[in-house]
C-alpha cells in the first residue's frame, strides 16, 4: 500500500481503491506484481462528473493488456458496494461511473463530507498535516545576501519564499533546518570595508567629499562608521590599509550582519543556522574538496572556447584549473580558479553543498536571486558528481520585484542609496500584508507590489479577501455566542452537531473545498510551491464569501438562524471549518489570521 494514513478523503479514497486492485490479483483476475505507484485520485476538472476521479485504468492497461475503458469497467464492478474501511468515513458509501477514456468517476455520499467536517473541527489548524516526508531531512538555504548593506525587497521576496517553503515541508512531515550562508569573503566586503573605513574617517571629524565610485554610498555605512570610532577611536587613523583592512572588514560584516538579522526579525523570518564562507575556507574546506574532485579524475587543465556572442574586452585563451561539469549534464565545464591563483566563487560553493552533505543533507533546496539562473546546472552537476547522485539539489529563482506606488514607479532611497529597503516596505504595509503578496505568483514570475493595491480593501486585493474572509468567520462566531449564550460552540461542541442538515449544493461545495487542503499540501510540497496555497486560500475565501451573500439574498441559508438551533450549530460547524483551514494555510505563510477587520 502506497497512501499515506491522515484526514484526508482523496487518500482514504486511494486505500479502498487499491485494496480493490489487490483483491482483483490475489483472486487473479489481474496479473499479481502490478506497480500501483502512479494511480492517482483527484478532483475531475468537470465538477459535474462526480467528486473525485481515478486514473487506475489508464496507468494499468499496458500492463494489464486491456482497453483502458474496459479495465475501467472491470475496476467500477469491483469497487461497487464497497464503503470507505476506516478513519473519518468508515461506512459510508460511493458510487462509480466508468468514463471515456478510461477514468473512473466517484461521486460520494453526503455523509462522507459530514464526517470530513468533522475531522478538520477535531484537528483544529493541524488538519493537512502529512507524514509525507517520513522525517526526512532538508535543508532550506534562502537569502544569503552578501553582508554589504540592508536588505532590499527582492531579498525580502526570497526570505518569504524560503521561509514559507520551510513552512510548508514542516507541515508535511520534512524536517527542515533554515540555513542563511554568509559571502563574507571576496572583493565585495574589501570594498565594504573601505567604505566603512571612509566613514569612520568621518565620524572622527575629517572631512571625506562625495563618495568615491566603487564604494558604497548608502547612509546606513554612516551609523558602522560611527560605531567603529565609538569602539577603537583613533586607532585606526592615517595607518597603511595592510593594517586596518582585516579587522575593519570583520566589524562592518558583523554590523551588517545585525542590520540583516533585524530586517529578517522585522518580517517573522529566523534562519537555524548562519554558516560563514570565509569560514569554511579557512578550515581548508575548498582545498579539500577540490582534491576529492581531482581524485575522481573530475578536474584537469584546459582552454575554454571563447563566449558565444560578444566576447567579453578582457578575455583571453588560457589554461585555467575546470571541472568537468559536462559529464553531468551542464553545457561547458567551469573554471575553478582565478587567474590569480585563488578560488573562483563556484568553488566555494561546491565545498559549502559538501559540507551540507557532510552534515546529513541529501535533500537540499537554494532559494535564489534573479541574476543566478545560470548558475543552477553547473551546482547540480558539481553535487551530483561528489555524491554519485546520492543528494540533491533544488534551486528556485525568484524574479524581480516591482515596485509601484498608484501605479508609478518607486526605486530611490535615501538609506540605501540605490534601492528601496525591505525594513522600508515591511514598515509600510505590514508583515503579514508583505508576506502573502510575495506568494501570489511564481517564484519564477516577476512580481508588481502597488503600494495602494496591496493595502485597499477589495476582492482584487488577495490578502485582503482572504483575511476578511477568517474576520468573518470570527464575527459570526461571535454573534451566535451572544444569541446562543448556552451552547457549547467549541470545536468539540460542534463536532457533534447534526451535520446531516447541511444539505444545500453550496454548503456541501464549500466543504469539498475545505476538504481539498491536505491534498494540496501534499502537492504543493511535492513541486516545492509554496504560491499554491495563496491560490487555494483565495478560492476558499471566495466560495465563503458566495455562501455568506446567498444568506443576505434567502434568508433560510443564513449562518444563524434564531428559530432553529441546531441548523445554526450545524453551519456554524462549517464557518468553523472555514476558519480553520484558513488560519493552517496562514500558518504555512508565517501571516497571523485576523479577527476582526
Amino acid at each position: 500500500m502506497i497512501c499515506r494514513m491522515m484526514t484526508n478523503v482523496f487518500a482514504d479514497f486511494q486505500r479502498v481503491l487499491l485494496r480493490t486492485i489487490e483483491d482483483l490479483s490475489a483472486n487473479g483476475e489481474l496479473p499479481s506484481g502490478l506497480d500501483l505507484h502512479r494511480i492517482a485520485v483527484e478532483p475531475p476538472r468537470d465538477p459535474s462528473h462526480g467528486d473525485l476521479a481515478t486514473n487506475a485504468a489508464m496507468v494499468l492497461a499496458g500492463a494489464v493488456r486491456q482497453n483502458p475503458m474496459a479495465l475501467a469497467e472491470r475496476i467500477a464492478a469491483a469497487l461497487a458496494g464497497r464503503e470507505f474501511a476506516s478513519g473519518d468515513y468508515r461506512g459510508t458509501g460511493f458510487t462509480v461511473a466508468p468514463a471515456k477514456p478510461g477514468f473512473i468517476n466517484v461521486t460520494l455520499a453526503p455523509e462522507a463530507w459530514h464526517a470530513q467536517l468533522r475531522a478538520i473541527l477535531r484537528a483544529g489548524t493541524a488538519f493537512g498535516d502529512s507524514s509525507l516526508g517520513g522525517g526526512e531531512r532538508v535543508n532550506v538555504e534562502f537569502v544569503s545576501a552578501n553582508p554589504t548593506g540592508p536588505m532590499h525587497v527582492g531579498h525580502g521576496r526570497g526570505a518569504v519564499v524560503g521561509d514559507a517553503l520551510a513552512g510548508l515541508l514542516a507541515k508535511a512531515g520534512f524536517r527542515v533546518e533554515r540555513e542563511y550562508y554568509i559571502n563574507d569573503a571576496g572583493a565585495q566586503v574589501d570594498v565594504l570595508a573601505r567604505s566603512a573605513y571612509l566613514r569612520y574617517r568621518e565620524a572622527l571629524g575629517e572631512a571625506i567629499g562625495p563618495i568615491p565610485e566603487g564604494l558604497y554610498p548608502g547612509e546606513y555605512l554612516t551609523e558602522v562608521g560611527r560605531a567603529l570610532a565609538e569602539r577603537d577611536g583613533t586607532k585606526w587613523l592615517h595607518r597603511p590599509e595592510i593594517e586596518w583592512l582585516a579587522p575593519v572588514r570583520d566589524f562592518a560584516v558583523e554590523q551588517m550582519l545585525r542590520l540583516i538579522r533585524e530586517d529578517l526579525s522585522l518580517l517573522g523570518v529566523h534562519h537555524d543556522l548562519f554558516v560563514s564562507e570565509r569560514a569554511l575556507s579557512e578550515r581548508g574546506a575548498i582545498d579539500d574538496c577540490i582534491q576529492v574532485l581531482a581524485g575522481r579524475g573530475l578536474v584537469y587543465t584546459g582552454v575554454l572556447d571563447p563566449p558565444k556572442g560578444k566576447l567579453p574586452d578582457d578575455w583571453e585563451p588560457r589554461p585555467q584549473t575546470l571541472f568537468r561539469a559536462t559529464s553531468f549534464g551542464d553545457e561547458v565545464d567551469r573554471p575553478l580558479e582565478k587567474s590569480d591563483g585563488s578560488w573562483t566563487y563556484f568553488a566555494a560553493d561546491i565545498a559549502y553543498h559538501r559540507d551540507k552533505v557532510r552534515r546529513g543533507f541529501d535533500n537540499m533546496i537554494d532559494v535564489w536571486g534573479a541574476d543566478h539562473g545560470g548558475y543552477v546546472k553547473r551546482l547540480q552537476a558539481a553535487i551530483q558528481a561528489l555524491t554519485n547522485g546520492a543528494a540533491s539539489l533544488d534551486v528556485k529563482i525568484c524574479q524581480l520585484v516591482n515596485l509601484f506606488d498608484k501605479g508609478v514607479p518607486v526605486r530611490m532611497s535615501k538609506r540605501a542609496g540605490t534601492f528601496i529597503t525591505l525594513r522600508e516596505v515591511v514598515e509600510e504595509v505590514g508583515k503579514d500584508v508583505f508576506r502573502f503578496i510575495m506568494l501570489t505568483r511564481r517564484n519564477d514570475q516577476a512580481l508588481d507590489f502597488d503600494f495602494a493595491k496591496v493595502t485597499e480593501q477589495s476582492k482584487d486585493n488577495p490578502v485582503f479577501y482572504v483575511q476578511y474572509a477568517h474576520a468573518r468567520a470570527a464575527s459570526v462566531m461571535r454573534h451566535a455566542a451572544e444569541q446562543f449564550p448556552k451552547d457549547d460552540l467549541s470545536d468539540a461542541g460542534l463536532i457533534e452537531a447534526p451535520l446531516e442538515r447541511l444539505a444545500d449544493p453550496s454548503e456541501l461545495a464549500l466543504i469539498r473545498q475545505l476538504a481539498g487542503w491536505p491534498r494540496l499540501v501534499e502537492a504543493a510540497a511535492e513541486t516545492h510551491e509554496p504560491h499554491r496555497i495563496a491560490f487555494y486560500l483565495y478560492e476558499v475565501a471566495a466560495q465563503f464569501h458566495v455562501l455568506w451573500n446567498k444568506g443576505k439574498d434567502e434568508a433560510t441559508l443564513r449562518f444563524i438562524l434564531a428559530s432553529d438551533a441546531e441548523l445554526t450549530r450545524a453551519r456554524l460547524a462549517l464557518v468553523r471549518g472555514v476558519a480553520l483551514v484558513i488560519a493552517s494555510g496562514l500558518a504555512v505563510f508565517g501571516v497571523e489570521p485576523a479577527q476582526e477587520m
